[in-house]
C-alpha cells in the first residue's frame, strides 16, 4: 500500500488551489506513491555508520601562497601601449560625452 492516498492528493490539490479530475487524482496518487517509495528505499540504504558524502573525490586546497614577485613599473607597463597619458592607458571613448 502506498503512503500517499487519493484523499491526500485531493487535499494537497485543494490547498494549492489546483482543480484535478478523478483521472488526474488517480494518476498523481500513483506517481507520488512511486516517489515516496523511492525515497524510502534510499533512506533504508543510508545508515548511521555510513558517513555523509559531500564530494566523491577528496579535495585539497589548490591555492598557492600569496608571495610578491617581480612587478612592472608604470613606465614598463606602458612601454608598448599605443597611447598613454601620465601613468595611465589612454583608450578611445565609447560613451557619448555624458
Amino acid at each position: 500500500m502506498s503512503a500517499i492516498s487519493r484523499e491526500d492528493v485531493a487535499h494537497l490539490a485543494q490547498l494549492a488551489h489546483i482543480e484535478m479530475s478523478d483521472a488526474e487524482l488517480d494518476k498523481m496518487t500513483g506517481e507520488l506513491g512511486v516517489i515516496v517509495e523511492s525515497i524510502a528505499s534510499v533512506s533504508e540504504a543510508a545508515s548511521a555508520d555510513v558517513p555523509a558524502t559531500t564530494h566523491p573525490i577528496a579535495l585539497s586546497n589548490v591555492f598557492r601562497e600569496d608571495v610578491v614577485g617581480e612587478t612592472l613599473t608604470a613606465e614598463e607597463a606602458l612601454m608598448n601601449a599605443p597611447d598613454s597619458v601620465d601613468t595611465r592607458f589612454r583608450v578611445p571613448a565609447i560613451l557619448d560625452g555624458e
